[in-house]
């Protein structure tokens, strides 16, 4: 029997305190008999058995209500985004079906709840998160944008109450996908503060130590930072009201996850990093009079403070191509502390606020413009409509020309609008595509020429005897399939006029005929063939009767009083099969294994982590083609991951380690009389291990030292490792 679910006392307060605050925000949005019927659906789903919760414990009904309050706060979506919120976990379940859902609550409820079913099962095919694919497949799923909007709500809220958990592999791939894919789309869409706190959060849980650093080096500044802005920006104003300028200044500091960015980016430290506030002035300036007060306030500045000429961006005179219009400079202030201050008027900051693609590229992002334009307009009408019923009937038409399906296994491919199944069959492998036969969408069977949809799940039918046809040219759409049947086709040719040439010799020496290679070459001619290949592929399909051409060979001969041309018959020899094969399959395999054998694959142990046998790996194409071998702990793994997840593929070691690989391993201990020697011994008793280099570096009575050690697999290193450890005087062995 189900453990019956309850609330806890802590819940239910917090609970009720949601409630009222829910209500009194979308009140004026609700029907008269939503609050009842949504309260009793809820009463009844807890009664029913039907409330668990999640893999951190969360309370599902308290949950709704807690990222209901943001979608309400932070966007601005009122009554039914709320209800679809509050729905979501009966409808997921199957407790409640979104036909019950329309009747009961509108057809605006029930459209939200499907985008939200259909993201779950996305979800459920466990794609590339990371991958572009992943999120414009996400977006074309989102028929109704507020769909997406809730999505980013749940997660903000989700990394909000994952403080606590201890749960660390959940954990760790929540925030992944927070820093990966919601963060951007929440970028996109102007929810500025939301991005930034999605960010902040990934870093806190995904790299605590540098978060906390940063933090509380923020904190012990804070006092003296602002202190600091008021010093420096008093005077400016003096002299601007002097100036007769009407104008309103912002002070800002970067985000944690900004400044971490920035050290990374600069390789320095907290200290390293100069703008850890900017100043912004804007400006209410007449249109005509808006470049001439923007350099008289830059004017000014520079009078009072020293500027540097390398960090000006003039984006006044040329605004960026996306429409950014704006003035940067650094300058050295008081305490000779560099301090940036953007110059803008009214006009250009509402663009730059506005303009959600203008602040995307700004930061060094490219994105497509169909996209920007298109949420850009979704920004406008968030932000213009009060009771946003012109999102209801908002249909989104984004990625018209591209559709996004899935394989077998999970992978996600990019195809366009009006591809076949032809084409993702041969996109897979050549010869899956000269096979196939057709295919099983969503476990439904179809022809090889149904077009493709987004989200569709394809598995591939072949048969042995399957042939490629020359009509199979106007099936498919991409030129990657084109290629591959024009090969086929040729080759075909190539084995079929093999074969005709074959059995034309056998009958010819049946019939104690010499074959003259020129006098054939005439005769093709004679018979009405300009190709050999033709006169051939008749031969095969039965068209063309081989005593027919004997016959006529002979009548031809003899006419010719038996004399052929000069020079030697060509031997069979000179032709062979082409293999169709080629290249390494990568579409049946979804684990790379490593093996000193492999074949065909040009693959190298990346010397950033230094992979040794019993890590765990995974492979990354690199632009050459080849792959490079990295440790999952790489510290160049989650950039790869985050930019380049598409050509991650997931790898594994094979059999028993054979190898010996070289590690690195850092000692720190009191620097006593023998301890190298102690060191070096462990190392040289051991016969399957060899010491390549040993760097010492002592001072105030510790040493530090680099050991370098060819090894065979993991747990020797383990071993080793332990080893080392019990040296009287050694405090720390760690691998780097």
């Amino acid at each position: 029997m189900t453990e019956r679910f309850e609330f806890t006392v802590e819940e239910k307060e917090s609970l009720y305190l949601l409630y009222a605050k829910l209500k009194r925000q979308i009140e004026v949005s609700l029907l008269p008999d939503d609050e009842s019927r949504m309260c009793r659906h809820l009463e009844e789903s807890v009664e029913k058995g039907q409330v668990h919760r999640d893999a951190f414990g969360h309370n599902p009904i308290l949950f709704g209500f807690q990222t209901a309050l943001i979608v309400v706060e932070e966007i601005g979506l009122k009554r039914d985004a709320v209800l679809a919120i509050l729905l979501h976990p009966s409808v997921d379940g199957g407790f409640m079906t979104v036909d019950e859902v329309r009747t009961e609550f509108g057809e605006s409820v029930a459209r939200i709840l499907h985008g939200l079913i259909r993201i779950s099962e996305l979800y459920a095919k466990n794609p590339v998160v990371e991958s572009e694919n992943f999120r414009n497949l996400l977006l074309s799923f989102a028929e109704d944008m507020r769909v997406i909007l809730i999505m980013i709500a749940y997660r903000v809220n989700l990394m909000r109450q994952i403080r606590d958990s201890e749960n660390y592999e959940t954990k760790r791939k929540v925030s992944e996908e927070a820093a990966y894919l919601y963060a951007p789309l929440a970028h996109k869409l102007g929810l500025y503060k939301l991005k930034s706190e999605l960010e902040d959060l990934s870093l806190k849980y995904l790299e605590h130590d540098a978060y906390y650093m940063i933090k509380d080096k923020l904190n012990a500044t804070k006092q003296a930072r602002d202190a600091y802005i008021d010093g420096f920006i008093g005077p400016i104003k003096d002299k601007l009201q002097e100036a007769g300028l009407r104008f309103h200044m912002k002070g800002r500091t970067k985000s944690i996850h900004s400044i971490w960015q920035k050290m990374k980016k600069q390789k320095c430290g907290f200290e390293g990093i100069y703008d850890l506030f900017a100043i912004r002035i804007i400006i209410d300036s007449p249109l005509e009079k808006e470049k001439m007060q923007c350099w008289q306030a830059y004017s000014i500045i520079t009078d009072m403070y020293q500027p540097n000429p390398k960090r000006l961006r003039d984006w006044l005179s040329v605004p960026k191509s996306n429409g950014y219009e704006s003035l940067h400079i650094t300058v050295l202030g008081p305490e000779k502390k560099w301090v940036e201050v953007q110059i803008r008027t009214e006009r250009m900051d509402e663009i730059a606020e506005r303009g959600v693609a203008a602040h995307w590229r700004y930061k060094g992002v490219k994105g497509e413009t169909n996209l920007d334009e298109w949420l850009t307009s979704i920004r406008n009408i968030l932000e213009t409509s009060d009771d946003l019923q012109v999102m209801d009937q908002f249909k989104m038409d984004l990625y018209e020309d591209e559709v996004f399906v899935f394989t077998p296994k999970g992978d996600l491919l990019k195809f366009p609008k009006g591809a076949t199944v032809l084409d993702f069959a041969y996109h897979i492998h050549s010869k899956i595509g000269n096979g196939c036969t057709g295919a099983r969408i969503n476990n439904k069977v179809v022809t090889f020429r149904e077009p493709l949809r987004s989200g569709d799940q394809i598995e591939v039918m072949t048969s042995t005897t399957q042939k490629p046809k020359r009509d199979w040219l106007n099936i498919v759409k991409t030129s990657r399939a084109k290629s591959k049947i024009r090969l086929a086709l040729k080759e075909t040719q190539v084995k079929e006029g093999l074969f005709a040439k074959e059995m034309l010799e056998r009958k010819f020496k049946n019939r104690k005929i010499e074959q003259d290679e020129s006098l054939m070459a005439r005769l093709v001619k004679k018979l009405g063939f300009k190709e050999v290949s033709d006169f051939y592929k008749q031969i095969v399909d039965g068209s063309l009767d081989v005593n027919v051409v004997i016959d006529t060979y002979v009548d031809l001969q003899n006419r010719e009083s038996g004399h052929g041309a000069d020079g030697p018959a060509r031997s069979a020899e000179e032709f062979c099969f082409q293999n169709i094969n080629t290249g390494v399959s990568r579409g049946n395999d979804d684990v790379l294994v490593i093996d000193r054998n492999l074949k065909g694959i040009d693959y190298q142990l990346a010397r950033c982590c230094n992979p040794i046998y019993g890590d765990d790996v995974f492979g990354f194409v690199t632009i050459n083609g080849g792959i490079k071998i990295h440790r999952t702990d790489c510290p160049n793994a989650p950039e790869m991951r985050k930019r380049f997840g598409y050509r991650v593929v997931r790898a594994k070691w094979s059999g028993k380690g054979t190898s010996q690989y070289s590690i690195t391993l850092r000692i720190i201990g009191n620097d006593d009389i023998g301890i190298v020697n102690n060191l070096t011994s462990i190392i040289s008793k051991d016969e399957k291990l060899t010491l390549r280099s040993i760097s010492i570096d002592s001072n105030d009575g510790l040493f530090r030292g680099n050991l370098v050690v060819m090894i065979d697999d993991t747990s020797r290193m383990e071993a080793l490792i332990r080893k080392l450890r019990t040296v009287k005087g050694v405090k720390q062995v760690e691998r780097i």
